[in-house]
């Protein structure tokens, strides 16, 4: 595709966004609007503290919008990074955003200045019938408890030990037996490898799986998978920039309408948990929340962060997120076995030898050094993350020479980390030799953040 051509379709994938409005009245009323906001904005600009980030020239109104690929904005971010550097800002609409570009500029903002950089930036999409709360889209002390007790509990149950192992071991069975169904014939892995994935953290969060064709089941997974879908698209983009225009927006409204549905589903098992709940026998992460709720409340505990809507976000994060990313992982896995058949080979190989005819286990993971490399590699190649969650400063810094604002959004292109030359060998290739030494025994590399870094 011609760069004209490209740029085509970049503005006239904004025009259809726009058409979602209900008419020409509505739509004239919008850049109004939009007009006189940009005006009230330009008209308060402080005086620059320093020097900021370079940058393309943003248009009024729209900012850099025009320019920017909606549909794959890392791919434009990382052409625009060979233009300005590893540091620049872009405009959308009228919101200033800093982009980090390359291995050492991420891990330098988010590691080396967590502080600074930590932050969640929370846009009007996830900000939808949630103010803040839950373990992903939460900030200061209710992110640090959320994060503290999920991490410790999600250990509790088996979360990368033995007892996640079992639960593991039983779904394989079952995902095994509707792959069987098809009988060797071409068919889409998607919803089958979701579910499989979904109820593994069913066992942990809930403490009990589904049948696959429960129809309370298969419609929590499918409306979670919309959302992430119609979550990513250019309308809601295009929602962040200017969240008041929600309400004519076809795609917010499926939104609201899958989170009303799985919020009346999700109380309905919690309140089956609870009245069930054992303190001296906790099945899942659900009744150890309710535990620690209930004991704060005989404690008489004022301000506790253990209440309804942070385990109802909590429980929602875990599933959407867990899911989609493993979900999605799996088939990259599955896709790329299939496409390179010689690494295929090598990996069916290593596994004979070392395992045999016996159920693998964690533990061999230490023996498997060219599968483990393969795992890694494929996370690596699928860069499933491009774009890693918006971070917001917390304060004026200035960072490698620049000044940027408090408050500002900052991205971290983590496609920038997973194929950047100067860490990777064969940045674009499937290649698992990048986490294997001159012996052929894995090594870990410190620019494999396939999800994020830092805080």
């Amino acid at each position: 595709m011609s760069a004209r051509a490209q740029k085509l379709r970049v503005k006239m994938s904004v025009v259809e966004s726009l058409l979602q409005f209900s008419s020409t009245g509505t739509l004239l009323g919008a850049l109004l609007m939009l007009l006189v906001l940009y005006l009230l904005s330009s008209g308060t600009k402080s005086q620059k503290e320093g020097k900021e980030p370079p940058g393309p020239k943003p248009l009024p109104l729209l900012g850099n919008l025009l320019t920017i690929d909606l549909t794959r904005p890392f791919d434009t971010f990382f052409e625009l990074s060979k233009s300005y550097g590893n540091i620049f800002q872009v405009f959308l609409g009228p919101k200033k955003t800093v982009i980090l570009v390359g291995y050492k500029t991420v891990k330098e903002a988010l590691v080396n200045h967590a502080e600074e950089f930590g932050d969640r930036d929370i846009a009007p999409s996830f900000r939808i019938m949630n103010d803040e709360h839950g373990i992903i889209f939460s900030n200061g002390e209710n992110w640090k408890e959320m994060r503290r007790f999920a991490l410790s509990n999600l250990r509790d149950f088996g979360m990368g030990k033995r007892g996640s192992e079992e639960k593991i071991i039983e779904e394989i069975q079952y995902l095994k037996g509707e792959f069987d169904k098809f009988e060797e014939k071409p068919f889409n892995t998607t919803q089958p490898v979701n579910y499989a994935v979904s109820n593994i953290i069913s066992s942990i969060v809930y403490g009990s799986r589904f049948e696959y064709t429960d129809p309370q089941f298969t419609e929590m997974v499918d409306r979670a998978n919309e959302n992430v879908r119609v979550g990513g698209s250019i309308s809601m983009g295009l929602y962040n920039t200017f969240p008041w225009l929600g309400p004519l927006l076809k795609s917010k409204r499926i939104i609201v309408k899958n989170i009303i549905q799985s919020r009346e589903q999700m109380m309905k098992l919690i309140k089956a948990l609870q009245e069930t709940l054992n303190p001296q026998d906790r099945r899942g992460f659900v009744d150890s929340f309710l535990i620690r709720k209930q004991n704060d409340v005989i404690s008489g505990k004022k301000d506790s962060y253990f209440h309804d809507e942070n385990l109802m976000m909590s429980v929602t994060n875990l599933f959407v997120a867990g899911t989609d990313t493993t979900g999605t992982t799996l088939r990259w896995g599955l896709m790329l076995m299939a496409k390179y058949p010689h690494i295929q080979d090598r990996v069916q190989e290593e596994i004979d030898r070392v395992i045999g005819g016996r159920q693998p286990v964690v533990e061999d993971r230490k023996k498997l050094p060219y599968t483990d490399a393969v795992i890694h590699e494929t996370q690596r190649l699928a860069n499933i993350v491009p774009l890693s969650l918006p971070h917001v400063t917390s304060c004026d810094v200035t960072f490698n020479g620049y000044f940027i604002k408090k408050g500002t959004t900052v991205v971290p292109l983590l496609t920038s980390v997973l194929k950047d030359p100067s860490e990777w060998a064969k940045p674009n290739s499937f290649y698992p030799e990048h986490f294997l030494d001159e012996t052929g025994q894995f090594v870990k590399r410190d620019a494999f953040v396939p999800f994020s870094a830092g805080q």
